[in-house]
């Protein structure tokens, strides 16, 4: 086998359990790729709260052109949707998001460009994404449908799209 197969082997491990060889227990799965998505060491590069570390708050509120999103509006869509993949688990009542609306939220507030309101802001998605693992490893317990697995898998596919576009945001301000 290749050594860079060899590591990646080693590094999944841990996390996976084999039934038999090539055989993956899917709730270890959907929990290893939810933490890789958002916080655990990562092969592809920053996962969604490395890429978002050491941001300032005006840093977060730079836009690359009218209408388009800023790092601290993509840091609110997901945990928005961190939100709503757990009140879907949980049968929970829509519309009891912590802020007014839904999907992007318009970052900084007016007159609100602060370290703090930035600071508060990153802790909701912490908040957000602790509640949303617990409830999926909760979830997890009972055997899932495919379709169910698929979307559980996408909830880690979304952090690592949006750390990736708030990577390229990070080089583009730097220019």
């Amino acid at each position: 086998m290749p050594p860079h197969l060899v590591t990646r082997r080693r590094l999944l491990l841990p996390m996976l359990s084999y039934a038999e060889e090539g055989a993956v227990n899917p709730r270890q799965l959907v929990l290893a790729l939810i933490d890789e998505g958002y916080e655990k060491k990562t092969w592809h590069g920053p996962n969604l709260k490395q890429s978002i570390k050491g941001i300032t708050a005006r840093q977060a509120a730079w836009r690359p052109g009218p209408g388009r999103h800023n790092i601290w509006e993509l840091t609110l869509h997901a945990a928005y949707w961190k939100y709503a993949v757990r009140r879907r688990l949980e049968g929970g009542k829509r519309g009891s998001f912590v802020l007014k609306g839904s999907n992007f939220f318009a970052r900084p507030e007016k007159g609100n460009l602060s370290e703090d309101a930035w600071t508060a802001d990153k802790k909701l998605l912490e908040r957000e994404h602790r509640a949303m693992r617990a409830e999926i490893a909760n979830v997890l317990r009972k055997p899932q449908t495919p379709k169910q697995l698929y979307q559980l898998y996408g909830v880690a596919l979304h952090d690592v799209y949006h750390a990736g576009q708030i990577r390229l945001l990070r080089r583009m301000a730097e220019r």
